[in-house]
């Protein structure tokens, strides 16, 4: 509950509800921290030691994602310079867009490049399309329909592979080490996430698009 509220409450770009103070900057960081220190100095060393507690699976995980970042750099910028032209004009093709995206890279740069392509059309011209989603009218709805498609492309469609949510490879990480097997990332994405989540995904297409 200590870290949930700490991401939700303790972002510097914002002042707490209620509020005009804006948190420190790394104070979110920082308070995250001391709830790890607090856990191990308050929590039973018996029980980790029985569940085989260790660091290897995050430290696995932030590796990995370290990597992912620093890869994708390039083709973020491209996209930013690029983004427009690719002929991405309905809520559709841009949950798919974003959302295949996200699912090899990371959901929110992936979010914001494809925000930033839908507001590049030429549609939305002499309109802010950050300031049009919170308007009513045919235009700021047609701007709502857009984002809707961004945002659950880059929600959704991360848990198409292990790499596209963090906790996916966590958790894949955390059982290999107790022994199980588990399919490997191709596998994963042929056999399981595939079949399963593409049915899902057009349900999803089909409610709210």
């Amino acid at each position: 509950m200590g870290v949930i509220l700490a991401v939700a409450f303790l972002d510097p770009l914002k002042a707490i509800p209620g509020t005009s103070w804006h948190p420190w900057l790394y104070l979110r960081e920082v308070v995250q921290i001391g709830l790890v220190a607090v856990s191990l100095m308050m929590g039973s060393a018996r029980i980790r030691e029985a569940n085989r507690f260790n660091y290897h699976a995050i430290v696995e995980v932030a590796a990995l994602f370290i990597g992912i970042f620093i890869c994708m750099q390039p083709a973020i910028e491209i996209l930013h310079v690029n983004g427009s032209k690719l002929g991405l004009n309905t809520p559709g093709e841009l949950f798919w867009a974003t959302g295949c995206l996200s699912a090899v890279l990371d959901n929110a740069p992936t979010y914001v490049v494809f925000f930033e392509t839908a507001a590049a059309g030429d549609r939305f011209a002499g309109h802010e399309f950050a300031e049009l989603v919170s308007q009513t009218g045919e235009v700021a709805e047609e701007a709502n329909r857009l984002l809707v498609g961004i945002s659950l492309g880059a929600v959704f469609l991360g848990a198409m592979t292990y790499i596209g949510n963090g906790p996916s490879f966590m958790v894949r990480a955390i059982a290999e080490q107790s022994g199980v097997r588990m399919p490997s990332f191709f596998g994963y994405v042929v056999k399981n996430g595939a079949p399963v989540l593409v049915p899902v995904f057009i349900i999803v297409m089909w409610l709210f698009l």
